[in-house]
């Protein structure tokens, strides 16, 4: 397992004074929505790059990342890096895992939105909204490896719409975004040791709706 201080020495620290500053205005619901369907296409988008896959993440209504956007973009896919590191095997082949068809749009959204909402039952931390990036990342990358890369837009969406319901209000006590930077600076043994708790914990609880899905 390599050692979160990693982060450290990365680029990314460079980006976490810059990222506060700049997100000193707490974004509305509305833009905090779209910021994370941003994040998501990205994070989704890299990687389907990183299976050899290709997709197109171009979506009329939603820009690219920018500006200190795209530094957070930047943070969230090294957490994610690392979160996939010490649990490689579960945040690949999900609707194998799920016993789910993404032939069906309903069928993905339904298991996306029941994964994500059972991963925030006990609370929400950091680690735990990056574990549902790289859910809906695993889940993508199936879509498109099945032939279904239209999927990906859908889980894109009900990421959004999971964002307003259950993590604007979260994300706005923090002052949006930007306070991600906070898990890859001044990142003490404590610190540590709350990143992994948290994404153990959310690794438990996906196993738990993993099961649920299997037996019902």
């Amino acid at each position: 397992m390599r050692d979160m201080t990693v982060f450290e020495r990365s680029p990314v620290t460079v980006f976490a004074a810059e990222m506060m500053e700049v997100f000193d205005r707490t974004p509305t619901e509305k833009e905090l929505v779209s910021q994370s369907k941003e994040l998501c296409r990205d994070f989704i988008h890299s990687r389907i790059l990183r299976e050899g896959l290709s997709w197109s993440k171009v979506e009329p209504d939603l820009p690219e990342p920018h500006g200190a956007l795209a530094d957070v973009s930047v943070v969230l896919l090294k957490l994610g890096d690392e979160l996939e590191c010490m649990r490689p095997y579960v945040y690949r082949n999900i609707a194998k895992q799920l016993n789910i068809s993404v032939a069906v749009e309903a069928v993905v959204s339904d298991a996306f939105l029941s994964v994500a909402t059972e991963i925030l039952a006990m609370g929400i931390t950091w680690g735990k909204v990056v574990a549902i990036y790289a859910v809906a990342a695993g889940l993508a990358v199936d879509c498109v490896r099945q032939g279904h890369p239209v999927m990906v837009h859908t889980i894109v969406d009900s990421l959004g719409e999971f964002a307003r319901r259950s993590l604007v209000p979260w994300l706005k006590k923090r002052g949006g975004w930007g306070d991600i930077s906070k898990c890859v600076v001044n990142m003490d043994s404590r610190a540590h040791a709350h990143w992994l708790s948290t994404a153990v914990l959310s690794w438990r609880e996906f196993i738990k709706t993993m099961y649920i899905y299997l037996t019902k």
